[in-house]
Formats: C-alpha cells, structure tokens, sequence
C-alpha cells in the first residue's frame, strides 16, 4: 500500500514530461505573448511582429559555421534574415526543418537569407547529420553553449524556448519572432509583408 502513492506520483510527473515534450523541446515562458520592452506585439498563431517604428537593431551574431567557416549576420548586410534556433536532438525542430528549406528556397533569390544557430549539440557530427538528413543547404552557426543566443536582447525571445526563429529586416532590426515550429505558411505571412517595405 505504502508504493501506491509513489507510483501514483511517477505516473503524474511521466504525464507531465510527455506534455511538455508535446509543446516544444524546452520552454520556461509563453512564447505567443507580446513584449513592450522589445516592441514585439503579440500576433496570431504564436507569431510576434514589431511594428517599423519600434524595431532595435539585431545582436552582431557571429562565428563557425558547422564546416568551420566563419560566418556573421552582417554578411547580409541588406537582406532580410531569417534567423532559427535549433538543435538535433529536438523533434520539433525536424518537424519545421523541410519548410524552412523550402522557404528559403522560395525566397533566397528575393533578398532574403536563412542563417541557423546550432545550440546544445554537444558534437557538430550530430548536427551536420542533421542537416544532411534534412536537406538543409543554408549555414548554422554552431553555438553549443548559447553564446549567440543570449546576445539577442532581453525579452526579444526564450533562450530555453528551442526552436525559435527571428527574422531581421532590411536595415538589421529585428521585426518578428516565432517561439514554436514554423511552416511555409507562416514564413509567408512573416516574409512577404517584409518584403513589400522595400518599396515602401
């Protein structure tokens, strides 16, 4: 009788555990909400958006590529970025990885880059498989203690929220974030607004 409570409490915490590997691979806070402090406003579907007149400057995010290049946000200088985070032991991270390619595909020749940040991999191996299996061809920055990320500035996103994308417009500010996995559709509602500002 003395075990029952136990198994009870092992049953709950298992629950819990596959709840939240159901939401994300790691997520300590609520990533649909807006951030005043940033100037993101919270959109539909878990997409933050920040109007033109309250966008900051993007971090200067640099380093290794995993082919052990050197690469940097402000190569692109110009372009619009869409910057995700991500890592090869996360399952939603593979669930996005084909429409991410696929929209940077779509886009690639409009004016708009795709950069990753490769975090938690403790070995590169894993995550150019990753890559390889997925068919991704746009670089990552391989960041496996979070240097990167933490450069973004506070409240612009989660360090724990994986995976996470952040898209940086034209003059390397930061307009938009998604705190969950995202699809071709929302990187179309994301990029072409982004995109028409050029000639606005």
């Amino acid at each position: 009788m003395s075990g029952t409570p136990r198994f009870r409490l092992a049953a709950l915490l298992t629950a819990a555990a596959a709840v939240l590997a159901l939401a994300g691979c790691s997520s300590t806070g609520s990533g649909g909400s807006g951030d005043a402090q940033t100037g993101f406003v919270a959109g539909n579907g878990g997409v933050d958006t920040v109007p033109l007149a309250n966008r900051k400057p993007a971090p200067a995010i640099d380093g290794k590529d995993l082919e052990n290049k050197q690469v940097a946000l402000s190569d692109y200088t110009g372009k619009i970025v869409v910057i995700n985070i991500w890592g090869s032991w996360c399952s939603p991270c593979r669930k996005e990885a084909a429409g991410l390619e696929q929209s940077y595909q779509k886009y690639k020749d409009q004016g708009v880059q795709f950069l990753g940040i490769n975090t938690r991999d403790t070995d590169p191996t894993n995550a150019r498989q990753f890559e390889a299996n997925q068919g991704i061809t746009y670089p990552s920055i391989y960041d496996p203690d979070g240097t990167q990320i933490l450069k973004f500035p506070k409240g612009s996103l989660n360090p724990q929220t994986i995976p996470t994308t952040m898209v940086v417009d034209r003059q390397g500010r930061l307009a938009a974030r998604a705190m969950r996995p995202v699809s071709i559709y929302d990187m179309d509602a994301i990029l072409e607004p982004l995109l028409a500002e050029q000639h606005s």
